[in-house]
């Protein structure tokens, strides 16, 4: 019975009244039931069905999930896929040479022919959803143990995922909503074969870089154009010159009617993470230590590989990608913090958990359920965040900041199996991967720079995090070389057989579990790992229980605001946003356009600054005023902005007119709002999106690639 009721709960939250929309992130499935009547008033077109349907071609077949943290979508009926540039960039730097330079140049397949394999890369297509909570909850009671829940829901779900990808070839997962208590199982096709069409240079796939990024006004042409291909049966397959472009169930067709003021916009992607619900502990968690901790990480790091790759092209061309993602998001935390602060984020918190507690106190049911919550949640946050520094800078400072860690953790498993089985047939299956993974990285493998990224993660995590927190090994290798990390490094980097392509080959040929285990970097790994395993143990009943209060929280906010309609948070699943093109006032005295013009790029020109260097090209047709069918008002525009709620993942999203047509693609959020992830704010909070005129523009006119244009249906 207690079951029952709570499921029961469960659905009436999800389908509550709707006061207003003024942010979310919508589940396709429930679009009829919860926002489609303001999405009419707001000058949506289509139907519902139009939109989602799993019997018939809809909107959602032409959305793909780029990669493992974009998304794209298909604008012509041979496959053809529009994502961002920065999304593409790791693809354009992998088939970038100092002689073939396309990071710098550009690239352009005029022919099918011409364009380039991208081993690894994927585009998933989104087939259903389908709401199983019940089926994941079932034998759950309030009784249960977190421990046995964990173990029960795990169960339930692989029952679910192999039902549902049973003899057809598909992908599934259950991803939870609302922290736990809904869950949603979304089902997808992925293809395989995905080839480079189209990119522009950087310096209009880039152009402002970081010191315009995450800012309004823009002036970034930020697109790259690939090609989804299929078996001859339109099955998905792995590279093979046998393989056809894609015959897609929809694709966009691309509109240069423009756009005006209020006019209506609709975004589908893949956002990846928002956190709503958190409570004022994280808040203060966010600001005070995590935020700042990962831009202390990421500062140093950057400042090695910046250094470098100005001395060597070679060198750019090999980081361009690793400094571009280090650098997004630690602008994005920088920002993040001065939001938080400025917005006083904290207090709205504070208010919220004071009135939840109020509501609670009105009535007995809800003391019984609801009456430790506040407090578990400041007592659990205590214990967890002593951990804070150790997490983090793990994180940030050693696993993500070099290559050679990342070449370390491809032997564990080979480590493992040698250990257990000898040189099991196993142990060689796993050998011919490890190869190729390693090939790779040493493709991107600056041998000094590599050494000094070490050395500087080593110092930063030493620096900043409480010696308690880190292991005896560690702190004895420090002492004894005195605190010199270069020299540490420079050992490491000597003395490993897993930092030199000839000597990994040597030891793949015949590899044993103590060759690997007492390789330096190796070691190292490990004590890493097995350090920071062994602290978080003894936190792990705090974060059990904190899991399970923060379930409890939101399901109780929900139920006191029952008559205010909930998205759930963002966890890399499709969702749709809808919302109007936008200006806004960011402060006192200060309006801001919603839209930019080519004009504004030619104003920003600064030849001295690779940000704002200017390809002669846009200049020549600037200057003749060669604007095609682009032009608007004797311009061309480049942007424009909306209030559509994003985030990260949404990168390449299609920004979608009441018709159904491509207007954009969304690619940033603004400065004045980067709190949104944590808390929206409507009045401030914008979507910065590159004009499809822009982007045809530079097809069309700039790369003079008309094959693509021909392909496309244009709406005029």
């Amino acid at each position: 019975m207690r079951k029952t009721i709570l499921l029961l709960i469960v659905g009436l939250l999800a389908f509550a009244p709707m006061a207003k929309a003024d942010e979310g992130m919508w589940l396709l499935m429930f679009l009829e039931k919860q926002t489609y009547k303001e999405m009419k008033q707001k000058g949506l077109k289509l139907t519902p069905k139009q939109i989602y349907d799993i019997n018939q071609a809809s909107l959602k077949d032409a959305i793909v999930q780029f990669g493992r943290g974009c998304t794209g979508e298909i604008i012509s009926n041979e496959g053809l896929l529009l994502t961002n540039h920065h999304c593409g960039y790791p693809q354009i730097q992998q088939h970038s040479t100092v002689e073939h330079d396309y990071l710098m140049n550009g690239f352009w397949a005029y022919s099918k022919a011409e364009e380039l394999p991208c081993p690894g890369l994927t585009a998933k297509f989104f087939i259903r959803m389908e709401d199983v909570t019940s089926q994941i909850l079932q034998n759950i009671t309030k009784e249960t143990s977190e421990e046995n829940r964990v173990s029960i829901i795990r169960d339930n779900i692989k029952l679910v995922v192999d039902k549902a990808t049973k003899d057809n070839g598909y992908t599934a997962q259950v991803a939870t909503m609302f922290d736990g208590n809904q869950y949603i199982l979304f089902v997808y096709e992925i293809y395989k074969d995905v080839r480079m069409v189209g990119a522009p240079p950087s310096s209009i796939g880039k152009f402002g870089s970081d010191t315009d990024n995450w800012m309004w006004p823009r002036h970034t042409g930020d697109f790259s154009m690939f090609r989804v291909y299929s078996s001859k049966d339109g099955k998905p397959a792995e590279f093979s010159k046998d393989n056809i472009p894609l015959k897609p169930k929809h694709f966009l067709p691309i509109s240069l009617k423009g756009v005006k003021n209020n006019d209506f916009t609709m975004i589908i992607g893949f956002p990846g993470s928002t956190d709503r619900f958190l409570p004022s502990y994280g808040v203060e968690q966010a600001v005070d230590v995590y935020n700042p901790s990962v831009v202390v990480a990421r500062t140093a790091l950057r400042n090695v590989m910046d250094e470098d790759m100005k001395k060597d092209p070679r060198v750019r061309i090999q980081y361009a990608s690793k400094f571009a993602q280090l650098s997004n998001y630690w602008k994005f935390y920088i920002g993040q913090t001065k939001c938080l602060k400025d917005l006083n984020v904290y207090q709205t918190k504070k208010d919220l958990e004071e009135r939840f507690e109020k509501w609670i106190a009105e009535n007995p049911a809800r003391k019984a359920e609801y009456g430790n919550v506040i407090n578990d949640l400041k007592d659990n946050y205590a214990i967890t965040n002593q951990y804070d520094y150790l997490r983090i800078f793990t994180n940030e400072a050693f696993l993500r900041g070099n290559s050679a860690v990342t070449i370390a953790r491809h032997f564990v498993q080979l480590e493992k199996e040698l250990r257990e089985n000898g040189n099991s047939q196993k142990a060689q299956q796993m050998i011919p991967s490890i190869k190729e993974a390693i090939e790779n990285i040493f493709k991107d493998f600056n041998y000094p720079t590599e050494e000094k990224l070490l050395a500087t993660g080593l110092d930063v995590f030493f620096r900043n995090v409480p010696h308690k927190h880190q292991s005896e090994e560690f702190l004895d290798i420090a002492f004894k070389n005195k605190y010199d990390f270069t020299k540490i490094a420079q050992d490491i980097f000597e003395s490993s057989n897993l930092l030199d392509q000839t000597k990994v080959s040597k030891l793949l040929e015949n590899p044993t579990a103590d060759k690997i285990a007492n390789d330096p970097m190796y070691l190292l790994y490990r004590q890493f790992i097995d350090n920071i395993n062994s602290k978080l143990a003894n936190a792990q009943p705090a974060y059990s229980q904190l899991n399970k209060t923060k379930r409890l929280f939101v399901k109780g906010i929900m139920e006191m605001d029952n008559t205010k309609h909930f998205s759930p948070d963002a966890n890399s699943t499709i969702r749709y946003t809808y919302g109007q093109v936008k200006d806004y006032e960011p402060k006192d005295g200060i309006t801001y356009n919603y839209y930019t013009t080519l004009e504004g790029i030619m104003a920003k020109e600064d030849s001295s600054s690779w940000e704002f260097t200017i390809p002669a090209k846009l200049k020549e047709l600037h200057k003749n005023k060669d604007y095609g069918q682009y032009a608007q008002n004797g311009t061309v525009p480049v942007g424009f902005i909306t209030n559509n709620d994003i985030t990260g993942g949404n990168s390449g999203s299609p920004v979608i007119n009441g018709k159904g047509e491509l207007i954009g693609l969304a690619f940033d959020g603004n400065w004045e709002a980067m709190s949104g992830n944590i808390a929206f704010n409507p009045d401030l909070q914008r979507c910065i999106n590159v004009d499809i005129r822009y982007v045809m523009f530079i097809i069309d006119k700039y790369a003079n690639a008309q094959n693509l244009i021909k392909e496309m249906k244009i709406i005029k």
